[in-house]
């Protein structure tokens, strides 16, 4: 059974930082793409980082490039969300997720998915 496991998320100010975590078991981690998706009440998901199975390849979306990192670490089964200079716009659950790797990275179609963890951003 795959799970996927969000840890890192809560409360913090503008302009600070957090790292998310998503830990995988269940699955051959290193195989798979893994992307970070976020949420709001009444808006879609939105797509925020991915990272290919070998580490190397990143993608964000433009809003996030620059403030946000993903990398992986595949000894461990875990992708993290580096997220800094965070705004309350950037309040949202978030999301991990796998998908069997594909290029571009947009492509990737996710699989499995996390429960999601609270980022809150205050003013």
């Amino acid at each position: 059974q795959v799970q996927l496991v969000e840890s890192g998320g809560g409360l913090i100010q503008a302009g600070g930082s957090l790292r998310l975590s998503c830990t995988a078991s269940g699955l051959n981690f290193s195989a798979y793409a893994m992307g970070w998706f976020r949420q709001t009440p009444g808006k879609e998901q939105e797509f925020v980082a991915a990272i290919m199975s070998g580490v190397v390849w990143t993608d964000y979306a433009d809003s996030m490039r620059g403030r946000f990192t993903i990398s992986r670490d595949n000894a461990r089964n875990t992708v993290y969300l580096q997220m800094n200079r965070l705004k309350p716009e950037d309040t949202a659950v978030y999301y991990c997720a796998a998908g069997k790797a594909d290029w571009p990275l947009r492509n990737v179609k996710y699989e499995y998915w996390g429960q999601g963890t609270q980022v809150t951003v205050s003013s």
